[in-house]
Formats: C-alpha cells, structure tokens, sequence
C-alpha cells in the first residue's frame, strides 16, 4: 500500500470574517510567551493560502509549540514573537508547496520504508518502539502526528532528490579543479560545524535598497563581533533553510562546504564571524562554529558482493522475504554465490557482476548493509537482512586498509563535488518554487 501526502481541508472549514487573522495574530503573540499549548483554544481558521491548498491556524500554533519547547530544551532565547511567527510561516509555506508538488509528481513512501524509519527513530534513542511511543506521549506528542511528520520527511525528502539531482552536472574540470584544490587537502584531516546568516534580496532590487541591505549586514557582523548570540540572530534575521536551527549547518568536511564562503571558512578561527559576503541576490555571514580533526588519510575497505530481492506491486514483503530465505539457503548448500546473484539480484548495477560492489566504505551504504558488512567475516555470507531498498545477503570477500589510490581519490571528490551542488541547487529550487507558488497571507 502507497501512502501519499494529501491533506484533506477545505475552504469553507470556518467562517472567515473581515480582521479575523489580525485577531489571530494578536491571539499567538499574546499567548505564545505563557505556557500556552494547554491552555489556548484552537481554532480552525486558514492563516495562509497555497495554490491549491491552505495553511491552518492548529498546524501553525502546532509548529511554534514544538519550535518553542525545542528552543527551552537548547537554552535558546526566542526572538520577538512576530519574527518567530513569520519564520514558522514561511517554513509552513514551502513544506505545503513541496507536498503539492509530490502529489502532483505520484512521489510516495510505501508503508514498510515508514515503519523502518520509525523503527531506526526508536533504536536510535536505545528503546523500542512501544518505549518510544511512551517518550513521545510523555513530551505531549501522538504516535500518529511523529508519523505523520516522519512521512512528510520522507516525501519531501524523495521529491528533492528527483528534482535537484537533474539538475547537477559535474564536468571533468570540476574534478580536477577540486582534486588539486587546498579544500581537498585538508578534508580528510579536519571537519568544521559553520553557522550560517543569509539575507535575499528582491531580483529587482535597486542599488538602493541593495546597498541598504549591505549596510544592515554590516551592522550584524559588528554586533556578532561584540558577542551578540549568533543563534539567536539567524533565528530573527537569517532568511535560509537553516534559520530556526540557529543558523547551524551542521559538521562538514572542507569539501563540502557551500562553494559561496568555503574559501573563507579554512581560514577562519573558531568562533570568528567573516562577512558580509555578497554573491548575486543574497548576503551572507558566517561563523566558524566549532572544528575536529578527521583522523588518517587511510581507508578501511571491504571488497563486497551482494543479492537484492525487492518488494513490489507484484511481490509483497513477505515474498520477498520468503524469496531471500530461499536463495541463503541455497548458498549455505554450497551453490556458486555470484551465479545466485545474476539469477535473482534485482540490483541492475551489481547483478549481471555476480553482484560484485568492488572495494568500499561502510558510508557508501545506507545503515542497515553497512552494519551487515562490518559484522561478516572474511568469506562469510550474512543472514538475510532488510534495507530500504529490500531483502539482502552480502558476501565478504576480503578486507584492507588503503591509503587513497588515484581512482579512490576522484569518486570521492566526485562524490564531494555532488553533495556540495545538491545543497546550493536545492536552496535555488525552494525559492523558484516559492516564488512560481501562489500564497495569500491571512494573518
């Protein structure tokens, strides 16, 4: 069964009076300073219109609560309640405009791929999954709405892939360029955690008004300077994907920082604020968070094979369960593991190889087969296990610790060259949808 993201609302959910979102409005920021989730009374009013679909009063009162508890649990101060509004409301906006889009382009998460995401949820936090049911009750969330979150995730998450990723293109130039580059010196021996503050202008924005965004840039930089919390400041003023995280992107090696202010970072300190830095239509701040050493240069590899059984419209899990028991068992009677693998893997790239995936890393695979090929010795065959992408067995055929050969080299800056266009294309593609979407504000 295909689960796909649809809400169902309508227009005519509640009377919508002449001033009823500036009542609304004055009600969220007369509430949201007081433990107010318990205690408000929800309406079912539409704060914005989305294309074809509409953003409710719950959903935003819903989102500023767990935006609020987050920021009490981190020690964050919250900005003026209008500016943390705003901030939601914007976030609310693009989620809503990527679902439509994914219904429109059939992207959907079956209910298996949920189930193991909830399930990779709980055994992350060590407890099972009725454990995790009770935490989640316990922090006044419902089973059924962390699903639903986890779902939309999922979605949005899928629909990035498939919309961005043709739009990445990486020449051999772009390769050599980073293999003789001081970013890719330096990111097998260090990673670096960035705060990051980003102010977009309009495309048609005058000299003016573009010199009077550099200005006010400037006078956050100074601020930042003089020990004004950088959090707190992307949280009111940082107009990216990451502002209600503090700006935070997280930890990265060298290579995969934004290209817009890599150059700066590897010559930052630690808590130094570089900016503003103009590049087109936005401006932007950074701060060198925090910076780790990434250890040795040398590599451990498995050489690894493997045979995939996939569920499908036609073979439910349970059959392809059924189907990966039945070809293990067929391997431990002694019967040739790459022959199996051309006749039932159904992984098109390793099977007709005997489903040979050569020299690898555990961080090429996703959890579930690293795990499983870290676990097997030499010339052993794993139980069958089960991945995102179906049913596996996975043959060890040997193990080395390599220092990085030519070839080892150009996948991974390759590799590197993708990750870091993904995030600045996929910045590119939320505004386009945003700016392509009709959205009429009623607050």
């Amino acid at each position: 069964m295909n689960i796909q993201i649809a809400k169902s609302k309508s227009l005519n959910l509640a009377p919508v009076v002449v001033g009823l979102g500036r009542l609304l409005i004055m009600g969220l920021l007369l509430w949201l300073p007081l433990h107010a989730s318990a205690e408000y009374q929800r309406l079912e009013a539409i704060v914005a219109v989305v294309d074809d679909d509409v953003v409710l009063a719950s959903e935003l009162m819903a989102r500023l609560d767990t935006v609020r508890r987050s920021m009490i649990e981190n020690n964050v101060q919250a900005p003026p309640s209008d500016v943390l509004v705003n901030q939601i409301m914007e976030r609310l906006i693009i989620e809503n405009i990527q679902i439509q889009e994914a219904a429109k382009r059939g992207v959907t998460v079956d209910d298996e791929t949920l189930a193991r995401a909830v399930d990779t949820f709980a055994q992350n936090n060590n407890v099972s999954l009725q454990e995790f049911q009770q935490m989640l009750a316990a922090d006044g969330t419902s089973f059924r709405q962390f699903r639903e979150e986890i779902l939309t995730e999922l979605v949005i998450s899928r629909l990035q892939r498939a919309m961005i990723n043709r739009r990445i293109s990486i020449s051999e130039q772009d390769v050599q360029a980073l293999l003789n580059s001081p970013f890719y010196q330096q990111m097998f021996s260090d990673e670096y955690r960035v705060g990051h503050i980003m102010r977009t202008l309009e495309d048609n924005a005058s000299d003016a008004d573009k010199a009077a965004a550099l200005v006010e840039a400037e006078g956050f930089v100074k601020e930042l300077r003089n020990g004004a919390d950088f959090a707190q400041m992307a949280i009111a003023k940082s107009s990216a994907s990451t502002a209600l995280e503090g700006g935070d992107l997280g930890w990265r090696r060298a290579g995969e920082l934004p290209t817009l202010f890599s150059d700066a970072v590897l010559e930052m300190q630690v808590n130094e604020i570089a900016g503003p830095i103009v590049t087109g239509s936005t401006i932007h701040i950074v701060k060198l968070l925090e910076q780790r050493g990434a250890g040795t240069q040398r590599l451990a590899q498995t050489n690894v094979s493997h045979i995939l059984v996939r569920p499908s419209e036609i073979v439910s899990a349970a059959q392809a369960r059924e189907r990966i028991d039945e070809v293990y068992t067929r391997v431990q009677q002694g019967e040739d593991f790459a022959t199996l693998a051309k006749e039932f893997s159904e992984d098109p790239g390793s099977a007709l190889n005997g489903g040979e995936l050569g020299w690898s890393t555990p961080d090429q695979f996703v959890p579930q087969f690293a795990d499983a090929m870290l676990a097997a010795d030499i010339g052993e065959v794993s139980a069958p296990f089960e991945s995102e992408f179906g049913w596996h067995i996975l043959l060890v055929q040997d193990r080395r610790e390599q220092d990085m050969s030519d070839e080892a080299r150009r996948n991974m800056a390759t590799d590197l060259l993708f990750r870091r266009r993904f995030e600045e294309e996929r910045q590119e593609w939320l505004k386009e949808i945003r700016d392509e979407a009709f959205v009429e504000l009623r607050l």
